[in-house]
């Protein structure tokens, strides 16, 4: 029985990845304003917070009442909404 021809397959090479011309590159640090807005927006909270209660409620808004609280803890929630974009 004649042995059988062994096909040698060509080796596969992907083709260059092309990037568009419009296409922005965040990986090489472009994210430095995170880190530094996301502490102000906590110290920024907690600032509001600590007037608030040091100044028996008359400050930083007096009509706001206790509604300050909730703006100061606003101000913290959105300090972690902004450390979700830190890489």
């Amino acid at each position: 029985m004649p042995k059988s021809r062994i096909r040698k397959k060509a080796d596969y090479t992907p083709p260059p990845e092309k990037k568009a011309a419009t296409e922005l590159d965040f990986s090489s640090g472009g994210r430095r304003w995170v880190a530094p807005l996301m502490l102000l927006m906590f110290g920024l909270g907690l600032a509001w917070i600590v007037v608030f209660y040091v100044t028996e409620g008359s400050l930083p808004i007096d009509p706001l009442g206790n509604w300050n609280i909730v703006v100061g803890f606003g101000f913290i929630a959105a300090g972690f909404v902004v450390s979700t974009q830190w890489k």
